[in-house]
């Protein structure tokens, strides 16, 4: 899909041509990119967030190709068109690719957003881990008014199934200014989640739960500008979200048909350990620009810092009899620093436009996965990183974009010695440790990629294109599980994902069409199979393709009434072996629907359907139970309200229905999910009600 329309901002015209996205990492025309981009708006944010604070539920609604929302604090399953999606704040990336923990999505507060970028399909401009695509958090920048303002924003969250300890509270406050050359601008929030429960009434399991979690986010973004043609600018974002509860979990099966669900226990039967959730993700970014470093060029320089923690529950899996633990709870603890600069030419040759985009990118990430018991799971991986790249841009006769680029990597990753866990899911089923020499990998790719889109007529607008990504993702799992005595024999070659996909968009007056066909493939996947005999799930590399379509329809009716409708089908095989790819990465088919009625400049109501399609794939083994992520998908559907009123220019009020009819479903993943406590039910109605100040 070339771009989702906004479906709550009624100032935007229905011709988008002036939007912008950085795809290309500088900004432009959303009408010169031949490539499938998705721009959610601030209005778009503000108005989800009124049903649910979540930003994995925003995804799910707004981005077609984006799999269904876990309703949990993981995004594991939650892919984009079959394939993880590299997450970033402000370019700066949020994703551990080294060690997948499946956590990039919940790396921010939604109140600190300006808008979402979502690039659909493998690419490299970004670098490593972006296998599915981008989605970039663009953060708000100061105001260049010179008038301070602030604001407050207060809510709270219950369950209108059975209220009791369900209420929630969240708060949010900014303050944005300048003085002169100085500007700033700074938010913090704080939210307290009660315990969420199921359409039954009955708490949510825990794990990856969100019920009592405590979320804090410091966000501040200090800029000063130099001249007209040269500023800087400072941003910080302070992250933790951890569960703190008193409950326990009692596990179902889904094979079975029954649901984990979560109770009150004495204290030795709580979750052990420390609270599961970020315990505190950094960023630190600094900017440089210089739009006319020299003639007709323009330079950006960041610099950025990153540390992130992030604490997973306690498991039994991780359990050693032998050696006296009962189970255990591993961090994925990661640091990044790096360095990108990029220049942005433009030139006029021969009546075309031509823009060429180029830089040098360089990245330390030092990753790993200890328990907290002090047991080292997954060993520290260091990874260094350089990277140069140019992308051209040629506008002929104003119809015709052509994009090409390229970008070469080079990788080393050091690995001292290690010594791999012995982990017993029984007494008679352990995996076998093995002693890995150590070593330095080293890494090269060159990718490639060109579209074409040609913008001659409105009715009509067609694009093609063809892209690479360099994938080395998910290291940390297959030396975690290594066989071998050599980190030299384990299969940890670069993934290279060739994508390749048709699409259009057609305005037709006050109806907008978006349509997209895509397929991609690669000769090294990553997907799991479990040994019987020792209790794992083994890595297994394999040739991989994954195929889809999405279309968008968006038709405003007049000034007050507006519906948007989308649809996305993905589907993928293993093509050595002929076999589907399980839910880890295909979702199924997708459709929603938005239906929006604003009578006056401030009033406006809004109705958004989800419906989930089936995806049965997979028989039952000899048992007649399903495995790993096969297991049958069945369909549902949930409806969301939102509506909100503006008693005057500093007063709003807001109101938010989540599952409004109260339907009574397990979300994809804990249907295809057999694994162990992930068969968890989705949430039942639930109400959010707030007020917002601006002073």
């Amino acid at each position: 899909m070339a771009l989702s329309a906004p479906l709550y901002a009624k100032s935007v015209p229905h011709n988008l041509e002036h939007i912008i996205v950085t795809g290309s990492r500088v900004v432009e025309s959303i009408d010169e990119v031949p490539a499938s981009v998705t721009v959610i708006s601030r209005e778009q944010i503000e108005a989800q967030l009124k049903v649910s604070p979540e930003l994995q539920n925003l995804l799910e609604v707004l981005v077609p190709g984006m799999a269904p929302s876990t309703n949990s604090s993981s995004n594991t399953g939650q892919t984009l068109r079959g394939r993880a999606p590299l997450i970033m704040i402000d370019g700066v990336p949020q994703s551990t690719p080294l060690r997948n923990g499946s956590l990039g999505i919940r790396s921010l507060d939604p109140s600190v957003l300006e808008r979402i970028e979502v690039i659909k399909g493998a690419t490299s401009v970004y670098g490593n881990g972006a296998a599915g695509g981008v989605i970039n958090y663009i953060t708000k920048k100061p105001s260049n008014s010179s008038d301070f303002s602030a604001s407050v924003d207060a809510s709270t969250r219950f369950s209108a199934v059975k209220s009791d300890e369900t209420l929630g509270t969240r708060v949010e406050g900014s303050i944005n200014g300048r003085m002169d050359k100085f500007s700033y601008l700074a938010t913090l929030s704080y939210e307290e989640n009660g315990v969420q429960r199921d359409a039954e009434g009955d708490i949510l399991g825990l794990q990856y739960g969100l019920s009592d979690v405590e979320t804090e986010n410091y966000f501040t973004k200090i800029g000063y500008d130099f001249d007209a043609e040269k500023s800087l600018s400072l941003t910080f974002n302070y992250y933790k979200s951890q569960q703190k509860t008193d409950l326990g979990d009692i596990f179902g099966d889904i094979n079975q048909g029954d649901k984990s669900y979560a109770i009150h226990v004495p204290a030795d039967q709580q979750k052990q350990g420390r609270p599961q959730g970020p315990s505190g993700n950094t960023n630190i970014m600094l900017k440089y620009s210089d739009s006319e470093v020299f003639a007709n060029t323009g330079m950006t320089v960041d610099l950025y810092a990153q540390d992130i923690e992030n604490v997973f529950f306690y498991s039994p899996n991780l359990a050693n009899p032998s050696a006296g633990y009962d189970g255990g709870q591993s961090i994925i603890a990661s640091e990044k620093q790096g360095l990108r600069t990029t220049f942005n030419s433009q030139f006029e040759l021969q009546g075309a436009e031509a823009t060429f985009i180029y830089g040098v990118d360089l990245l330390n990430d030092i990753s790993s996965q200890p328990l907290v018991d002090g047991r080292i799971w997954v060993p520290e991986m260091d990874m260094s990183n350089l990277a140069g790249f140019v992308q051209s841009k040629w506008v002929i006769d104003d119809h015709y974009v052509i994009k090409a680029g390229v970008r070469h990597e080079d990788i080393d990753l050091k690995v001292d010695d290690y010594r791999t866990l012995e982990l017993c899911r029984s007494e008679t089923q352990c995996s076998v440790p093995m002693d890995v020499k150590g070593d330095t990998l080293n890494y090269s790719a060159t990718t490639y990629n060109i579209g074409i889109k040609y913008n001659a007529f409105e009715a009509f607008s067609p694009f093609i294109s063809y892209s690479q990504g360099a994938d080395i993702s998910d290291i940390g799992l297959l030396l975690r599980t290594a066989t071998v005595n050599d980190i030299s024999l384990i299969r940890t070659e670069a993934a290279v994902i060739d994508n390749y996909e048709v699409g259009f968009t057609s305005v037709l007056d006050a109806l907008r069409l978006e349509g997209s066909l895509y397929r991609s493939t690669s000769e090294l996947g990553t997907s799991n199979s479990f040994n019987e005999t020792t209790g794992v799930y083994m890595p297994v590399r394999a040739p991989q393709e994954i195929w889809g379509y999405e279309l968008l329809a968006d038709y405003r009716f007049n000034s007050a009434w507006r519906t948007t409708l989308t649809y996305a089908y993905v589907e993928g095989k293993n093509t050595k072996d002929d076999i589907y790819l399980g839910a880890k990465q295909i979702s199924p088919p997708k459709a929603t629907a938005n239906l929006q009625w604003q009578p006056s400049r401030d009033t406006g109501v809004s109705m958004t359907l989800l419906y989930v399609g089936n995806r049965k794939r997979f028989a039952a083994n000899a048992n007649g139970d399903y495995v790993g992520d096969q297991g049958p998908v069945d369909d549902y559907l949930v409806v969301n309200l939102s509506g909100q009123h503006k008693f005057t220019e500093q007063l709003n009020a807001y109101i938010g229905v989540e599952n409004l009819l109260n339907r009574d479903y397990y979300p994809a993943r804990a249907q295809a999910y057999t694994y162990g406590g992930y068969n968890i039910k989705g949430l039942g109605t639930s109400i959010t009600v707030g007020l917002k100040y601006q002073f």
